[in-house]
C-alpha cells in the first residue's frame, strides 16, 4: 500500500546555519550575469566579433530583467572602447537638396560649431562695417569719378572738334545733336538756308563725320560701365577679403588635418565672394541672413562627453526614432526645411557602439522591422520618412548623404519571438547570428546557496534596501525554489526577487526594524498572494456553498476529484473539479464530451485516446472491448486543455465499469501513458494547496489528501498550512508510479493477480472489471443475435479504424 509523504519530502528548507555571514551587507556585490554562463559567453562573443551579421538576440522569459542585465554588461564592455566620431550635416553649396555629412573626432564637432558661429557673428558685424567705411566710400567715389571723367572726355573730344569746324554739340532730352554755329550761338535755320550750297554741303559732311565719332564715343559707354562694375567688384572683393581673410585663415590653420572642414571653409569663402552684393545692395537677391545661415554646422551627434562606446536603449523603436527625421517649418503658409532641421535617430546616437531594442516593440511599430533590416544590409543610415522609403509621396524634400554604419544591435525578447522570426523571416538569421539564452533556473545546492545569497545582497544594495539576515536570505531562497516549482532549482528571474525584497523592506520599515528577516519575507509573500487572491477566494466560495459540486468525503461510483490550475496574469491557483464517467455495453468507444462539445484541446483529446487504449490493452487484450463510455468535466464552461487529468479519468472509468465507489476525500492529478505509468504534470503545488483550501473551508480536516505522480515529488514546495496539517495527520499527499496505485487508494480494493487462465479473484478490482466487461460482451452479442433495436452501428476509433462490437 502507498504511504503518504512526509513533511520533509514536500518542502525543502534552507537552514540558517548554511550561511557564514550575519547580514548581507557583509557580502560583496555580484555580477548578476554570473549565473547565466551560456548567455554571458554569447554576449562576449557577439560584442567582440566585428563581422557583418553578428548582431545579438537575447532570449529570456518575462521577469528576467533583461534590459538591466544586458545594459550593465554592455556598459562594462564599452568602457574600454574608443568613443565614436561626431557626426555633422553641412549645407551643400553644389546641391542644396543633398546635405553633406561630415565625421569629426569626438569633441571636435562641438568646437567646430562654436567656431563657425563665432565666425558668422564676426562677419555679420565686420562686413557691413567695411562697406560703410570712409575708405571704401572714397575709393568707390574715385572709381565712379574716374569713369565719369573718361565718359565726359570722349564726348568733349567730339565737342571740341565740332567747334573747330564751327559746329556746336547740343544735349537734348533725346540725346545729342549737331548744329552749325554762328559765333557762340547756334545758327538759325534762316541763316543756314542763306548759306551757299557749298558751305551747306561742307557742314553736312562734317556733321556726318562728327556723328560717326560721337556714335563711337557713346558705344564705349557700356564697356566703360562694365569696366566700372568690374572695378567695383574687384574693390568689393578686395574689401571683403580684407575682412574674411584673417578669420578664415585662422580656422583653416586650426583644422588643417580635417579635409572636410577645409572644404567647407573654402565653400564659405567662395559663397561670400559670390554673394558680395547681398552685403551692400539696397535690395539684394539673397539677404545676408540667408547667406550666413548656410555656413552653420548641424551637429547631429555630439560625442564630446561620451566615455567609451555609446550604449543606447530605444524604448519606442519606430522608423522615425531609428533613422531620425527631417523637420519642417511653416513660412508664409508653406512648409520649408533645410539641412539644419535634420534630427538624429537612435542609430545615429548608437553608431560606433551598441543599440538595445525590444523585439516586441520593433515588430509592432509600422515599418520599423523592415527599416532595421534594410539599414543593416546596406551598412548605412538614410534619414528619410516612412512615406519616402516606400515611395508613397512625390514631393521634393531633402535627401541627406547616408552615414556609414558601425553598430551592434542587441534585441531583447521572449523565446517565442526568436523562434517565430527564425521560422518566418529568412533574413533574420543572416542579420542576428548570435543568440544569448538566459537561464530560467539555477541549481540549488550548497555552492549556489552562497551564490544566491550574494545575488540577494546585490539586489538589496542596488535598490538601497535594508540588509537581510540569515533567516531572511533562507526565506528568499525557499521562495525562489517555490517560484521555480522545484526543490532542486532556484528561479533566475531577478524581477520577482527584486519585487519580493522591496516588499519585505517595506514591512521591515513598518515594523521599525533595521534588518530584513524571515518574518518580513513571509509577510511579503503572504501579502502578494492575498492581493491577487480575490478570484481564488470567490471560486472556492462557490464550492463551499455548493454552487460548484465537489465532494470531499464519502464514496461515489464513477466520480473523482480532478485538479486544475487557473493562470491569471502572474498569479496561479488550483481548484478541484468533478470528473464523472458512465459505462454501458457498446462498441468499444470512449466518448470525450469535452472534445465533442469543442471545449477540449488537442492535448486533452490525445490523453483520452491514450487512456482508452490503455483500458483496451489492460482489460480486453484478446477480446474486443464491448464498451460505450463517456467522460465529462462537470460544471466546466470553458476550455479544457492538458493531460494532467488522465489518471483521474481512468479511475472514474474503472469505477463506472466495475461499479466500485471511489473515495471522494482524495483528489487526483497526473498523466498516464499507454502502459499505465504515471507521468509528471505541472502546477502540483497550486493543485495540492487548492484542494487543501477547499477541504479546510468545509470544516475540520479528517484525512483528505491528494494523489500525484512520484516524479512530481521533487517539485513540491507546499506552504506552511499544508505542512502543518500533514504533520498532524489531517491531510495527506500520496506519490504514485502506476495508475494501479491510484485505483487501490481510491477504491480500497486490491487489484488482484490473474491465475494461469487469466482470471482474477472475484473480490478484487480487476476481477470485478473482468466480470462487468464479460457481461457487456454478452449483452452486445445477444443484442446482435436478436437484431434488435439496441444494435449499435460500427464506429470509428480514435485512429480512424473501424471497430466492431461483440465477439468475433
Amino acid at each position: 500500500m502507498v504511504e503518504p509523504l512526509g513533511v520533509a519530502q514536500v518542502y525543502r528548507t534552507c537552514p540558517d546555519e548554511a550561511f557564514a555571514f550575519e547580514v548581507t551587507s557583509e557580502l560583496e556585490s555580484l555580477d548578476l550575469l554570473s549565473g547565466h554562463d551560456r548567455a554571458r559567453e554569447a554576449l562576449s562573443f557577439g560584442t567582440a566579433i566585428r563581422s557583418d551579421g553578428f548582431n545579438l538576440f537575447v532570449l529570456g522569459q518575462p521577469g528576467h530583467g533583461k534590459h538591466s542585465l544586458v545594459g550593465r554588461f554592455l556598459s562594462e564592455r564599452s568602457r574600454g572602447e574608443a568613443p565614436p566620431p561626431d557626426w555633422c550635416y553641412l549645407f551643400n553649396f553644389d546641391d542644396p537638396a543633398v546635405p553633406r555629412q561630415l565625421a569629426l573626432p569626438p569633441g571636435l564637432g562641438r568646437q567646430l560649431r562654436a567656431d563657425i558661429e563665432a565666425l558668422v557673428d564676426e562677419l555679420q558685424r565686420a562686413i557691413p562695417a567695411v562697406f560703410e567705411s570712409e575708405e571704401y566710400q572714397n575709393r568707390l567715389h574715385e572709381l565712379k569719378q574716374a569713369m565719369g571723367e573718361r565718359q565726359s572726355d570722349a564726348v568733349e573730344a567730339v565737342r571740341r572738334e565740332a567747334r573747330e569746324h564751327d559746329i556746336i554739340l547740343l544735349s537734348t532730352p533725346n540725346g545729342f545733336t549737331f548744329a552749325p554755329a554762328d559765333g557762340d550761338k547756334m545758327m538759325s535755320p534762316k541763316d543756314y538756308e542763306a548759306l551757299a550750297k557749298d558751305d551747306r554741303e561742307r557742314i553736312e559732311g562734317t556733321v556726318e563725320i562728327l556723328q560717326r565719332k560721337l556714335t563711337q564715343a557713346i558705344r564705349q559707354m557700356p564697356r566703360l560701365a562694365k569696366e566700372l562694375r568690374a572695378q567695383v567688384n574687384t574693390l568689393n572683393e578686395e574689401m571683403l577679403q580684407s575682412v574674411i581673410g584673417a578669420p578664415l585663415a585662422e580656422l583653416e590653420e586650426r583644422y588643417a588635418d580635417e579635409a572636410g572642414v577645409l572644404a567647407h571653409l573654402a565653400a564659405i569663402r567662395e559663397a561670400l565672394l559670390q554673394h558680395v552684393d547681398s552685403f551692400h545692395a539696397d535690395e539684394p537677391d539673397i539677404p545676408p541672413e540667408a547667406v550666413f545661415s548656410r555656413f552653420h554646422i548641424n551637429l547631429l551627434v555630439d560625442n564630446a562627453d561620451t566615455q567609451g562606446a555609446p550604449v543606447i536603449y530605444q524604448d519606442l523603436p519606430s522608423h522615425q526614432h531609428l533613422v531620425g527625421r527631417i523637420e519642417h517649418l511653416v513660412h508664409n503658409g508653406t512648409l520649408v526645411t533645410d539641412f539644419s532641421l535634420i534630427r538624429a535617430g537612435a542609430l545615429h546616437r548608437a553608431n560606433g557602439g551598441y543599440l538595445v531594442l525590444d523585439a516586441r516593440g520593433v515588430l509592432t511599430q509600422p515599418g520599423a522591422w523592415e527599416t532595421l533590416k534594410r539599414i543593416l544590409r546596406a551598412g548605412e543610415i538614410r534619414t528619410e520618412s516612412l512615406e519616402q522609403a516606400y515611395g508613397l509621396i512625390s514631393t521634393v524634400s531633402l535627401e541627406p548623404e547616408p552615414i556609414p554604419l558601425d553598430i551592434k544591435i542587441v534585441l531583447l525578447g521572449e523565446r517565442l519571438f526568436y523562434y517565430l522570426l527564425c521560422e518566418h523571416d529568412p533574413e533574420f538569421l543572416e542579420l542576428f547570428k548570435v543568440q544569448a539564452d538566459l537561464e530560467d533556473e539555477l541549481d540549488r545546492d550548497a555552492v549556489h546557496h552562497d551564490f544566491y545569497a550574494r545575488m540577494i545582497a546585490t539586489l538589496a544594495r542596488e535598490a538601497a534596501l535594508r540588509p537581510l539576515d540569515r533567516s531572511g536570505v533562507a526565506a528568499v531562497i525557499e521562495r525562489a525554489s517555490r517560484l521555480a516549482d522545484d526543490q532542486r532549482k532556484l528561479t533566475a528571474r531577478h524581477r520577482d526577487l527584486h519585487d519580493l525584497l522591496l516588499e519585505a523592506d517595506h514591512w521591515a520599515g513598518e515594523e521599525g526594524v533595521t534588518v530584513i528577516s524571515r518574518g518580513q519575507v513571509d509577510k511579503a509573500v503572504a501579502q502578494q498572494l492575498w492581493r491577487a487572491g480575490r478570484i481564488r477566494e470567490h471560486s472556492h466560495e462557490q464550492i463551499t456553498r455548493g454552487t460548484r459540486m465537489i465532494a470531499t468525503e464519502g464514496r461515489v461510483t464513477g466520480q473523482v476529484n480532478g485538479l486544475t490550475v487557473l493562470q491569471l496574469g502572474d498569479f496561479a491557483f488550483g481548484q478541484p473539479t468533478r470528473i464523472t464517467a458512465t459505462a454501458r455495453p457498446g462498441s468499444g468507444q470512449v466518448v470525450d464530451l469535452e472534445r465533442e462539445s469543442r471545449l477540449g484541446g488537442r492535448i486533452h483529446s490525445k490523453a483520452v485516446m491514450i487512456l482508452s487504449r490503455y483500458l483496451a490493452n489492460r482489460y480486453a487484450l484478446e477480446t474486443p472491448l464491448s464498451l460505450s463510455a463517456s467522460l465529462a468535466f462537470e460544471q466546466s464552461y470553458g476550455g479544457i486543455e492538458g493531460d494532467s487529468a488522465s489518471v483521474a479519468e481512468v479511475c472514474a472509468l474503472v469505477s463506472a465499469i466495475a461499479r466500485v465507489a471511489l473515495d471522494q476525500s482524495l483528489a487526483v492529478t497526473g498523466s498516464i501513458n499507454q502502459h499505465g505509468e504515471v507521468q509528471a504534470v505541472g502546477g502540483v503545488n497550486e493543485k495540492v494547496e487548492g484542494f487543501f483550501d477547499v477541504c479546510r473551508a468545509r470544516g475540520e480536516l479528517s484525512g483528505q489528501g491528494v494523489i500525484l505522480p512520484a516524479a512530481n515529488v521533487e517539485h513540491l514546495m507546499l506552504n506552511g498550512e499544508v505542512r502543518e496539517a500533514m504533520e498532524a495527520g489531517t491531510f495527506r499527499v500520496f506519490a504514485i508510479h502506476h495508475v494501479d496505485e491510484a485505483l487501490a487508494l481510491l477504491t480500497g480494493l486490491e487489484l488482484g493477480a490473474a491465475d494461469e487462465h487469466g482470471h482474477f479473484p472475484e473480490a478484487s478490482l480487476d476481477g470485478r472489471m473482468q466480470a462487468r466487461l464479460m457481461a457487456f460482451r454478452k449483452a452486445v452479442k445477444a443484442a446482435r443475435g436478436k437484431g434488435g433495436a439496441e444494435k449499435e452501428r460500427p464506429t470509428k476509433d480514435e485512429g480512424g479504424n473501424d471497430e466492431e462490437g461483440g465477439d468475433e
